[in-house]
């Protein structure tokens, strides 16, 4: 037998009352945040190595203040907890909404869902193995015999931070622009018409959530987005031929 949260879940929207949502919506409020705080416990135990891992491109770290390391394990706990838990926050919103849908619908999510969090896994991969170490190769290339680095842990985490989590969410626009056109809401014309707008936008977008006022970061992160862009578009026009 079904239990009764199941059968919420695939409910009709239609036969669900506001209270029916509310109760719906705390359930899985609750689940979430349980997932995440066992995440985040399960990063307590592994703290050493994971600190270890994410500050290794920048070498040799300082702490200025007595509590600034406490609190910068406590900050990468919590990070690391929630992608942990990432699974099951995404499976708990993708159910909230599956009554919502239509069939057609349900079959893009059931794509989207899983999809998304793949692309977000691998774009703040690039963003760690790839854009992290060239971002500070570029900022350290700038000192000199009289002028030495000395970073601080909570000045790398943050910069890491910046720099990384926007590509989980940008390796995401093809998922995004692929959806719309499954729904008919874009196509590979619309699309070529606005890159103009695109290359606006990814430039001001880059400029908004990158960590630094510099060209060379914002240009870091607005050249991928007008990469997936294109071949989004390309998807769209010679794989769903719209």
């Amino acid at each position: 037998m079904k239990s009764a949260t199941s059968a919420a879940c695939f409910a009709d929207p239609q036969e669900m009352t506001l209270i029916d949502h509310l109760g719906e919506l705390r359930r899985r409020l609750i689940r979430a945040i349980l997932a995440a705080v066992v995440g985040m416990a399960v990063s307590g135990c592994f703290i050493d190595f994971i600190v270890a891992f994410i500050t290794a491109p920048a070498g040799q770290l300082y702490y200025l203040r007595p509590a600034e390391a406490f609190f910068i394990y406590v900050k990468v706990a919590m990070v690391a907890g929630i992608v942990f838990a990432a699974p099951v926050l995404f499976y708990e919103f993708w159910a909230f909404l599956v009554p919502a849908f239509t069939q057609k619908e349900h079959a893009i999510l059931a794509l989207l869902v899983p999809g998304s969090l793949l692309l977000f896994l691998a774009g703040t991969a690039f963003g760690f193995f790839v854009v992290l170490p060239q971002g500070l190769h570029f900022f350290l290339s700038f000192g000199d015999s009289t002028v030495q680095p000395l970073i601080s842990m909570e000045s790398y985490l943050d910069f890491a931070l910046m720099l990384i989590l926007p590509f989980g969410f940008v390796f995401n626009l093809p998922l995004v622009l692929l959806a719309l056109a499954e729904m008919d809401v874009v196509s590979s014309a619309w699309l070529k018409a606005q890159r103009r707008f695109v290359i606006l936008l990814a430039f001001i977008a880059a400029a908004l959530i990158t960590p630094t006022t510099d060209l060379v970061s914002q240009t870091l992160l607005a050249i991928p987005i007008l990469l997936l862009y294109e071949i989004s578009r390309l998807i769209i026009r010679y794989g769903l031929h719209k």
